[in-house]
C-alpha cells in the first residue's frame, strides 16, 4: 500500500478515535497517527542497505522496481520473500506493546501500527502477496542462518 493511502486511512482512524474518545489528548491522537505510517520508515532502512542510496526519490523507484519484479515472478509461479520490514513484525510490535508498560504512550504508538499492519494484511491477501512479507522476525534470521551453512 503506498504511504499516502496510509496516511489518508491514519487520518481517518485518528479521527474516528477522536469522536470515540473526545477527551483523549491530542498528544496521543497524533502518536496513533503519525506510527500509522511512520512504521514504514523500515521499507526506507531496508532499500538504502540494499542500494546504498539514501535518495527519498531512489529508494521509492526501487519499491516500484521491486513491486514489479514480485509481480511478473508470481505469474511464472514464483513465490520470493521480499525485503525484511523489521518493524513490520510481531516481535517489534510486541516489543512496543512491552514499552508502553514503561511509558504509557507507547500504547497509543502500537495502536498506530498495529492498524497500520491490519491494513497492509488486508491489502496484501487482497493482491496475493502476503508471502513476500515476513511476519516473524525468528523465521527471517532462521532462513539467514542456513543460507550461512
Amino acid at each position: 500500500m503506498l504511504p499516502r493511502w496510509h496516511i489518508f486511512w491514519g487520518a481517518i482512524f485518528t479521527l474516528l478515535t477522536y469522536l470515540i474518545f473526545p477527551t483523549l489528548p491530542i498528544v496521543y491522537l497524533l502518536l496513533i497517527f503519525l506510527s500509522s505510517f511512520l512504521i514504514d520508515f523500515d521499507h526506507y532502512m531496508a532499500a538504502v542497505y540494499k542500494t546504498g542510496d539514501f535518495n527519498l526519490k531512489r529508494v521509492f523507484n526501487y519499491h516500484i522496481e521491486r513491486g514489479r519484479t514480485a509481480s511478473k515472478e508470481r505469474e511464472k509461479g514464483i513465490r520470493i520473500k521480499g525485503d525484511l520490514h523489521i518493524f513490520h513484525t510481531i516481535e517489534f510490535l510486541i516489543m512496543v506493546y512491552l514499552l508502553s508498560f514503561l511509558w504509557y504512550p507507547f500504547i497509543f504508538v502500537f495502536i498506530g501500527m498495529v492498524f497500520h499492519s491490519l491494513l497492509d494484511a488486508g491489502y496484501l491477501i487482497n493482491k496475493d502477496y502476503l508471502y513476500r512479507r515476513e511476519l516473524f522476525l525468528i523465521n527471517w534470521i532462521r532462513r539467514k542462518l542456513s543460507k550461512k551453512k
